[in-house]
């Protein structure tokens, strides 16, 4: 008895002291790093909560104008379309006078920097990237808030590191990576899209360790719940649940997937075909690029008053939708007409990004195809808004190729779990197809083209694409 007495407390103490020098020895991950992260989540949270505020405030703000006091001096459309037109020249204005970098998603940008391809100037593209895309989405030109997010929140990660003097690289990369997460974590309410958009789609350029995992997940929960606190924590999409279909359906989403995989092939080279031509246009040149970029948002002003469907990022068309109201020729026509207001609007060089716009499209195709499948396959019982959900996350994952983050990017927007082993398929799908058609992925074909423009630009030939994405 007294053998099992000495014998107990000694080896109860033994197991805890082991336990400990073990994890301190795995974990050697610095404490100051982590708390960095934790800024850097907050103020990216802060960056993206009221960068979509401000959307909604300049929106707000024009139609009160159009409707109070400048169209009682002007004829309607004029009056929208000049007030679109000088918010649009404040964004062209401020990208191409300050921060080229910022022109477009910039999502590309922050795959360049953590590749360490790309500088990132913090100090410029934080102020035009928020004002000149305050300029260009509340004009109602088709563009996103995603990527201005993402790229604030990677330059936000880049100025933490400089302002705190981190001179470790896989610190500065590790907070980096956190401010991108953080960024759409705060756009679209979703962490963990925010986190696996980081580890899966940069997954060439993000650097695996402790370290960096642990502080791209600190920094997108305290993101979501720095918008959580100050936006509400309701889904970004309010739309109907859906509970999941017969297993006799489930062919059918596979056949969704496939046909947005052929899809996503063809958007992406619809991409770099309308970049293209607008460099065509406007050479580079400052007048040229303003003009353009002017008169085109001064349009979409216009499309405001007689066609809203076709204008704006699309967010707030997909719960419409969904509600049923439309037919599937008006869906499809929808469709097409969109695809040319977004190639229009992200091809122009504007600070916006494409994530919404592909969630709109995924939508108004999906809910199409539910509908024909419904007509045609009636004893099969599935709701057509099904397949609503399931081409947002098709198209996503086609283009971007980055299918776990698209399906948990429905999810976390829509709060439509039951719809997870469709959602899969369809994903699937279109990944598989997208992959054997040989289509690069959409981010990464951006990067290249960037920096092959740096290349032609440093040997003084004129620049075969678009200068700026």
């Amino acid at each position: 008895m007294r053998s099992k007495e000495r014998f107990k407390p000694s080896l109860l103490a033994k197991v805890p002291k082991d336990a400990i020098n073990q994890f301190l020895s795995k974990d050697k991950t610095p404490v100051s790093v982590l708390l960095l992260s934790i800024l850097v989540g907050v103020l990216s949270g802060l960056a993206g909560t009221y960068f979509e505020l401000g959307i909604h405030f300049v929106s707000e703000t024009r139609t009160s104008w159009l409707i109070s006091e400048i169209g009682n001096l002007l004829p309607l459309w004029l009056a929208a379309f000049l007030i679109s037109a000088s918010l649009a020249f404040i964004g062209y204005f401020l990208v191409h006078r300050f921060a080229p970098e910022a022109a477009g998603s910039g999502i590309p940008e922050i795959e360049g920097a953590m590749d360490g391809m790309r500088q990132v100037r913090w100090w410029r593209v934080l102020p035009v990237k928020f004002f000149g895309g305050l300029g260009a989405l509340g004009s109602g030109m088709v563009l996103g808030r995603e990527g201005p997010t993402v790229q604030m929140g990677g330059a936000i990660g880049r100025m933490i590191s400089g302002l705190f003097r981190v001179k470790n690289d896989d610190a500065r990369h590790s907070l980096l990576a956190a401010g991108a997460a953080g960024g759409l974590s705060a756009a679209f309410n979703a962490p963990l899209a925010g986190i696996m958009f980081v580890v899966e789609e940069m997954r060439p350029q993000f650097r695996y360790t402790l370290i960096s995992i642990k502080a791209v997940i600190i920094s997108s929960v305290f993101a979501n719940i720095v918008f959580r606190m100050i936006n509400g924590q309701a889904a970004v999409i309010t739309m109907p649940q859906y509970q999941a279909p017969e297993i006799e359906a489930l062919w059918l989403f596979l056949l969704l997937g496939i046909l947005f995989g052929i899809f996503g092939v063809f958007f992406n080279r619809l991409v770099t075909f309308f970049q293209d031509v607008f460099v065509k246009i406007h050479r580079n040149d400052r007048k040229r690029y303003l003009l353009i970029g002017s008169f085109l948002g001064g349009c979409f002003g216009i499309l405001l008053l007689y066609l809203p469907d076709l204008t704006g990022g699309g967010i707030s068309l997909i719960p419409v939708i969904t509600n049923g109201g439309y037919t599937a020729s008006l869906l499809m026509l929808l469709f097409l007409g969109r695809i040319l207001t977004t190639m229009l609007c992200f091809g122009s060089g504007a600070p916006g990004g494409i994530f919404a716009p592909m969630l709109a499209l995924g939508t108004l195709f999906g809910y199409a195809f539910g509908l024909i499948s419904h007509n045609f396959l009636p004893e099969l019982a599935f709701d057509p808004g099904m397949f609503a959900i399931a081409g947002m996350g098709a198209l996503f994952a086609a283009t971007v190729r980055a299918p776990i983050t698209g399906i948990l990017l429905v999810i976390e927007m829509t709060n439509n779990y039951y719809l997870i082993l469709p959602l899969i398929i369809t994903v699937l799908g279109a990944v598989v197809f997208a992959q054997l058609l040989g289509g690069e992925p959409l981010y990464s074909q951006l990067l290249h083209r960037t920096l092959k423009n740096d290349k032609l630009r440093q040997q003084d030939l004129p620049p075969q694409e678009t200068p700026v994405v």
